[in-house]
């Protein structure tokens, strides 16, 4: 089984950036797809990107397109999540995710969730 943690959530003010990181353990990312979602206060919890870990492919919602961007280093078996040019509305819990294939990643939910790390951004 996978587990997931993310952290480098905090308080930035509007336009700052922050850099969250997922740390895997367990298995490796081989053939996987690992991606990030977010929550809002009294919003449904939402996709924000994904990336293939074999092929680096990536896919971005376009609330962030542009602004954020995720990426994996090989040897810590880990994902990070770039974001520049944060908005108030970008505010959430930030959740790492992982589908265990290319096509679960396309059809449901992610199979592994971590437990969420807070971004807090001020105007």
């Amino acid at each position: 089984q996978v587990q997931l943690v993310e952290s480098g959530g905090g308080l930035v003010q509007a336009g700052g950036s922050l850099r969250l990181s997922c740390a895997a353990s367990g298995r490796t990312f081989s053939s996987s797809v690992v991606g990030w979602f977010r929550q809002a206060p009294g919003k449904e919890r939402e996709f924000v990107a994904r990336i293939t870990w074999d092929t680096v492919i990536t896919y971005y919602a376009d609330s962030v397109k542009g602004r954020f961007t995720i990426s994996r280093d090989n040897a810590k078996n880990t994902v990070y999540l770039q974001m520049n040019s944060l908005k108030p509305e970008d505010t959430a819990v930030y959740y790492c995710a992982a589908w265990t294939s290319y096509l679960s990643s396309t059809s449901s939910f992610p199979a592994y969730w971590g437990q969420g790390t807070e971004v807090t951004v001020s105007s």
